[in-house]
């Protein structure tokens, strides 16, 4: 019964936060009065609306993938921590940037964390992984989530900027457009977010390629896990360096991040959901 209630609180909070950014930042323009109205308090209350859903999130997480002495990481889990992640990280990024505007996209993460919460619950995993106690595994599975949640939020951001684009000549821009940074320093935010999931993208198929019989307690296997892991790598290489030769930007940039992100979704995620949904296995 406790469990249940931390999964519908947590589901709750994000509900009542990605209302509270939705209200005051997506659906109606903030005059300068308005946005004054509370000061110092509204401010606090801003930076740290998101703190209380995360860590009962956090525990639903744990909850659900300790089964015994093994851990559990079934498709709902691993989405549920994807999307934990991923709001952490855009979250805990709002005390080092002053990115203002692009910080009320916390609503569209709050409302799809309230959701993404009862995929354990859902989609639940009843036979643990293998080799879970080992240090290269537990290693491969963090810089591995750390990758996913940094390339999502490229992936978010690249979306924005071509919403942003299309909208750039508009004679009245919507109004959740209207407190967004420059174009050029969304970009180059994006590419910074790229090159860090980029380099832990690496690292992963790395240490599954090198240390694959420590990890898996098996030879690397050629898979469709596999396959689109390594097209999706070679997808955000070939962008960074059509980045660095050619100045690649605007649309080119957006299309590419989002098609190396489907390819990583299907290396991962997609292989998960067929093997465990759809085949049960």
């Amino acid at each position: 019964m406790l469990s249940i209630l931390t999964y519908l609180t947590a589901s709750l909070l994000y509900t009542l936060v990605g209302w509270y950014f939705w209200r005051n930042r997506w659906n109606i323009a903030v005059s300068p009065a308005k946005s004054q109205e509370g000061g110092v308090v509204a401010i606090v209350w801003e930076r740290y609306a998101m703190l209380a859903p995360l860590v009962l999130h956090g525990i639903t997480l744990y909850q659900s993938m300790l089964i015994g002495t093994g851990l559990s990481f079934g498709v709902g889990s691993a989405i549920s921590s994807i999307v934990w992640l991923t709001a952490f990280i855009y979250w805990f990024s709002r005390f080092f940037n002053r990115l203002e505007g692009l910080q009320t996209l916390i609503a569209s993460l709050a409302f799809v964390a309230a959701i993404a919460v009862f995929l354990p619950l859902i989609f639940p995993s009843s036979r643990p992984l293998d080799n879970t106690e080992l240090p290269a595994f537990k290693a491969h599975m963090l810089v591995a989530m750390m990758a996913y949640s940094l390339l999502t939020i490229a992936a978010l951001h690249a979306l924005l900027m071509t919403v942003v684009e299309r909208h750039l000549h508009h004679p009245a821009p919507p109004s959740i457009l209207t407190n967004l940074p420059p174009l050029l320093t969304m970009e180059k935010l994006l590419f910074r977010i790229i090159w860090a999931g980029f380099v832990l993208l690496t690292l992963t198929l790395l240490s599954g390629v090198v240390f694959s019989k420590e990890v898996f307690g098996q030879p690397l296997t050629f898979s469709h896990k596999t396959l689109f892991g390594f097209i999706s790598w070679g997808v955000f290489a070939a962008l960074l360096v059509g980045r660095q030769l050619y100045g690649w930007r605007g649309k080119i940039a957006a299309r590419w991040t989002l098609a190396g992100f489907i390819a990583l979704l299907l290396a991962y995620i997609g292989s998960k959901f067929v093997l465990e949904i759809v085949l049960n296995r």
